[in-house]
């Protein structure tokens, strides 16, 4: 079903995936900006624990253009990014072409339907933690999961087709009836340990789970998006939180994907997680606090972060 796939944006979460995909025997095209001559040259590196696995030669394009039409875009851009859509978007597509979102946040698939029809997109969500450690390298310290769903109506054919493909390449791959809430679990990580790791200062995970205040913060955090997710119509389960924390400590001092991009002086994905989140809590009348105040910090501190004019 998926001849041709294309993997918009080759950061940690791009290049692992689309890796994975190559190495099952998939034509997959990485569309790159900085990493273009070194994946051309050495291929691309997965480090998982001790194991190492290479993929050469990799199909690496810098201009959309270049790939052209393929059956399978899945885009791993920041948010951040999304205004690149316009030019990046249509060069790739064809009739039929099926489009998922593996981005952080709410609100990205939406964000689709001025260039692919809502029937033929998807939203995926990456309990996985990947860092890209090297030009052309990443370290997975958590390979998890995908979460797919099909974008504003229930499962059909083509999440099962797309599930298949990734679980065929050695990622494990759940199915859910309801995206939205789905995205609304993915934040109960996200929000916390994306958020806190900038805010307290540029650290770890394991340095936030070692800290009794931050852990204690964490778990409001946590609270405060099961309340706010509720008031939306998605109960997630205390015990889903717990696990999220569980999965935490063995990580090491793993950067969340923010923190990176924080400290390299990159844009983070402010409005996706945070913003987006606060402002459909407070339509439905949920109390945060704790997500407003963290919102505010992480968003000036971003602000302040960017080189002018940016």
């Amino acid at each position: 079903m998926f001849g041709r796939i294309a993997i918009l944006g080759a950061g940690a979460i791009g290049l692992y995936y689309g890796t994975r995909l190559a190495l099952a025997g998939n034509e997959v095209r990485f569309l790159v900006r900085g990493d273009l001559e070194a994946i051309r040259t050495r291929g691309i590196r997965v480090r998982t624990g001790d194991h190492v696995e290479v993929l050469f030669p990799a199909k690496a394009c810098a201009d959309a253009n270049e790939i052209g039409p393929v059956d399978l875009v899945i885009i791993t851009l920041k948010a951040t990014a999304n205004d690149q859509l316009a030019r990046l978007l249509p060069p790739l597509l064809q009739p039929g072409t099926v489009v998922v979102t593996l981005q952080n946040g709410l609100g990205n698939e939406t964000l689709l339907t001025p260039w692919v029809e809502p029937g033929r997109i998807l939203g995926g969500l990456c309990f996985v933690a990947c860092m890209r450690t090297a030009p052309a390298e990443v370290t997975c310290f958590h390979t998890g999961m995908i979460t797919l769903g099909e974008f504003e109506r229930p499962l059909g054919e083509q999440a099962r087709a797309v599930a298949r493909l990734l679980e065929g390449s050695g990622v494990v791959c759940r199915l859910v009836e309801n995206l939205a809430e789905a995205r609304w679990r993915k934040l109960v990580w996200n929000v916390p340990f994306n958020g806190l790791s900038i805010a307290a200062g540029g650290v770890t995970t394991d340095v936030i789970c070692a800290d009794p205040a931050l852990t204690a913060e964490v778990r409001a955090l946590m609270e405060e998006i099961r309340a706010a997710a509720k008031a939306l119509g998605h109960d997630i389960p205390a015990a889903f939180a717990q696990r999220q924390y569980d999965v935490t400590p063995p990580m090491g001092p793993y950067q969340p994907s923010s923190l990176v991009d924080h400290l390299a002086g990159r844009p983070v994905e402010v409005e996706a997680i945070w913003g987006e989140a606060l402002r459909q809590a407070s339509q439905v009348g949920a109390d945060t606090p704790r997500l407003a105040l963290l919102y505010a910090l992480l968003r000036s501190l971003d602000q302040r972060r960017r080189p002018s004019g940016l």
